[in-house]
């Protein structure tokens, strides 16, 4: 695919020198101090890359440095490629969204909501409704993640690993575990951030007759030259791999980490990591690995209205579709929400298909505009795209949890204050 044209940030309505501040923001409030590796901020506007800068280390204890090419985990980035990968079918009139889930999954006919106990001994009660499509792709299915830590569904998530990425089992073994757990809540009544991508993935490969992960390669990665993104990072890539770390103290979480360097703490070494190999488990939720030029070709394509360089993914109306606040009854996340760790807790942000998207950026409390959608990923990459300013914006670092701290919130208010003539 066509590498995008640099231009200069004036050439498109923004300042060189807001863009710049963005960056000596991440050196000296994380990089300086110590709470980073290492980043990359790249902004994208009006068909133009207007900044793409590196700081820092993508390995500290190798003393790598970031480059343009560093390949990282991007963990729940993952999910609006799955789900446009399901919309993909759904365009071919292979799967509704409003056909019952258990359709596709049989195993799930008894699934019921919580009621009491612990597993294996759980009292359920029927659901209000059955769980549908659409309620996978916009976290109201009731199912969980067990790294939410709220509850005793929660905790047989853990026992059974289910949601882990790069777990043992198989997508089918996951959905086969699934059955013997309850829902949370019944389908429809609450958003709770969970697997559902998963399961998104496991129907992909059973609605297309393909391996999940090899309709990923022929209809998406292969058509657009996304050649850095995959489920595991060959050997010769290895040296591009970057080292993931864990916040220590602000951050909540506890990871496994086999050494402590200040604020971080080393979760995953890049040369004996577990994403070196293909996993058992391909995992639509959090599974791949990519560059912030793969990740941007994905996003042109999306704001491109589906389409990049001849390549197809998906039509207008179906983006348009995927970007509407689909809660029901129309409510943001805060009004909704059951998760603990959410991406998105934000007054006046919806959920879409795969996408958290800003209904009222008024209520948000941070600049940006109605219709702009995106996601983010466990180690602190994310990414966001507003066809209203023509802006892509796509930041990566890896350090887990991505609630230590606030920076998603600080880099919005920061790219957008670089914006000097808005087209609003």
């Amino acid at each position: 695919m066509l590498a995008p044209t640099p231009a200069s940030p004036e050439s498109v309505g923004m300042s060189k020198a807001g863009l710049d501040r963005v960056e000596a923001h991440l050196k000296s409030r994380y990089i300086d101090a110590g709470r980073f590796p290492g980043t990359q901020l790249l902004v994208y506007r009006r068909g133009k890359v207007v900044h793409s800068a590196s700081q820092g280390f993508a390995d500290v204890e190798r003393k790598v440095p970031v480059k343009d090419d560093t390949i990282y985990r991007i963990y729940s980035m993952t999910k609006p490629i799955t789900s446009v990968a399901f919309m993909m079918l759904f365009e071919e009139g292979k799967v509704a969204l409003d056909e019952p889930v258990v359709k596709y999954i049989p195993e799930w006919k008894n699934l019921g909501v919580f009621a009491a106990g612990t597993a294996p001994n759980f009292l359920t009660r029927p659901t209000s409704r059955p769980m549908l499509i659409v309620d996978l792709l916009r976290h109201t299915s009731g199912l969980t993640y067990g790294f939410q830590q709220r509850s005793n569904v929660d905790a047989a998530y853990r026992e059974a690993k289910i949601g882990e990425v790069q777990t043992a089992g198989t997508l089918a073994s996951m959905i086969e575990s699934l059955a013997t757990i309850p829902l949370e809540f019944s389908p429809g009544e609450a958003w709770n951030y969970s697997v559902a991508t998963d399961v998104i993935g496991y129907l992909i490969g059973k609605i297309s007759g393909m391996p999940f992960e090899q309709f990923l390669k022929e209809r998406i990665f292969g058509p657009l030259g996304m050649s850095d993104t995959d489920f595991f990072v060959p050997n010769e890539k290895v040296r591009r791999f970057a080292a993931c770390y864990s916040a220590d103290p602000p951050g909540r979480l506890a990871f496994h980490a086999s050494e402590r360097k200040g604020a971080l703490t080393l979760q995953d070494d890049p040369t004996t990591s577990s994403y070196l190999s293909p996993p058992s488990l391909v995992s639509g939720g959090g599974g791949l690995c990519s560059t912030t030029a793969d990740y941007l070709t994905f996003c042109r394509a999306l704001i491109n209205g589906g389409e990049l360089g001849g390549v197809r993914l998906i039509g207008p109306k179906t983006l348009q579709l995927m970007t509407s606040n689909h809660l029901p009854g129309g409510l943001d996340l805060p009004a909704m929400s059951r998760s603990l760790f959410s991406e998105a807790t934000y007054n006046g942000i919806g959920f879409g298909l795969g996408f958290a998207v800003t209904m009222e950026p008024a209520k948000t409390l941070i600049p940006g505009s109605a219709g702009e959608y995106n996601w983010g990923g466990a180690a602190t990459t994310s990414f966001w795209i507003d066809p209203a300013e023509e802006l892509i914006t796509i930041f990566m670092t890896q350090v887990l949890p991505s609630s230590a701290y606030p920076l998603r919130r600080e880099l919005r208010t920061l790219v957008y204050s670089a914006i000097t003539e808005s087209n609003l």
